[in-house]
């Protein structure tokens, strides 16, 4: 486990976020590097090789939104996504949060493990979403 931005596999995240992952499909090149250099990031490595990511998006101090997690698909089932969420949990920098968010279609049993749970008061929340094939100009 390192949170070092500079041990980042960018080629190995970069083809997941842009290739596999449902929320980022298509995603620009540009668009990850700079989210990598404005974020908390936490890899996960098989001796050299990244095989779990995640980034937290935070003010350190009140809140923070984590996003990007993904264990790569051959590493699954293996406890690397519980590690790598258990990391993130210990770091200094998040341990005054009053508010921890993520979006997530269908890892919802893996984060309540950690605390997480469903909106109390979603009428409280609002959103703007950009189709995400306006954003990186997919067909």
């Amino acid at each position: 486990m390192s949170k070092d931005r500079n041990r980042i596999d960018r080629e190995v995240l970069y083809r997941f976020l842009h290739d596999e992952a449902y929320w980022s499909r298509g995603i620009p090149r540009s668009l990850v590097e700079q989210a990598i250099e404005n974020s908390l990031c936490f890899g996960v490595y098989q001796r050299e090789t990244l095989i779990a990511f995640a980034r937290v998006v935070s003010d350190l101090a009140t809140f923070a939104y984590l996003t990007d997690m993904f264990v790569l698909p051959e590493y699954r089932g293996h406890g690397v996504g519980k590690a790598l969420i258990r990391s993130i949990m210990k770091h200094p920098h998040l341990q005054s949060l009053r508010r921890f968010v993520l979006v997530t279609s269908d890892a919802h049993g893996l984060y309540e493990q950690f605390g997480f749970r469903p909106i109390q008061d979603p009428g409280k929340y609002m959103e703007m979403v950009t189709p995400v094939a306006s954003l990186y100009e997919i067909d």
